[in-house]
């Protein structure tokens, strides 16, 4: 029986993520804000943590002291965390993720396959809906789908994405990834990929009906990441897409 530790052990995730490890056989312990992460890992073959990005870096330094493996699940994460993730994936196996669900990693897939075969002349838009606690927008996933379409195309999303529009803004940039985010209600996470082109429009979709879609994707990334060396993964890896 494999112990994984959650760290935001009573969020809506950890929650999940706990309902999910037992639905899974296995054994489970958390803590939440103010616990001792240190301790936590050390009693732990694998972290699994859906917090908040100001708790990472103790979170990964904990692992590296404990040589433990960690999936990170966290959105709203910036350039210091990625650097933070790729110094500890030195000494631990690290695996980081904009959405845990296998459906979404399947997507992602499919949107940088589509966009490679697809030309500029398909303009791509990244459409997402959720709750209205969400706080962080564009979401982990819509981010991690258009990082797939920018792969496709074989250019730099950070150069190449169009957000928040308002006003006049002029025509749309040839080329360009465009986001949009809506709020509202209690939906889970509603994402579309549309490729719109000349006289015709493919859209590649996912449908989150409960979190725990994303509790199972973790618990079985958990599972399969304890097995790995030290490094940096992909839930694609998960699924033997990469």
């Amino acid at each position: 029986m494999t112990n994984i530790g959650i760290v935001g052990s009573h969020g809506r995730m950890g929650v999940a993520l706990a309902a999910a490890i037992s639905e899974a056989g296995q054994h489970h312990h958390g803590i939440d804000k103010g616990g001792n992460v240190a301790k936590l890992a050390e009693r732990s073959d694998v972290l699994v943590d859906f917090s908040s990005p100001a708790a990472l870096e103790a979170t990964l330094d904990a692992c590296i002291a404990a040589k433990k493996p960690i999936v990170i699940g966290t959105t709203g994460l910036e350039e210091r965390h990625h650097y933070l993730i790729d110094d500890a994936a030195k000494d631990i196996a690290v695996l980081q993720t904009g959405n845990t669900s296998l459906g979404v990693t399947l997507l992602a897939h499919l949107v940088r396959e589509a966009a490679a075969r697809l030309d500029a002349d398909w303009d791509i838009e990244v459409l997402e809906m959720h709750h209205r606690a969400k706080v962080d927008a564009p979401s982990g996933t819509a981010l991690l789908l258009g990082q797939a379409a920018a792969e496709g195309r074989g250019i730099d999303l950070d150069r190449c994405s169009e957000r928040g529009r308002d006003g006049l803004t002029g025509a749309r940039c040839h080329g360009k990834i465009g986001f949009a985010s809506l709020r509202g209600g209690t939906i889970a996470g509603d994402h579309d990929v549309i490729f719109a082109g000349p006289e015709e429009m493919l859209t590649l979709s996912h449908r989150a009906e409960n979190r725990m879609i994303f509790a199972r994707g973790a618990v079985k990334a958990a599972l399969w990441l304890i097995h790995q060396k030290r490094g940096r993964y992909r839930m694609a890896e998960v699924l033997g897409l990469s």
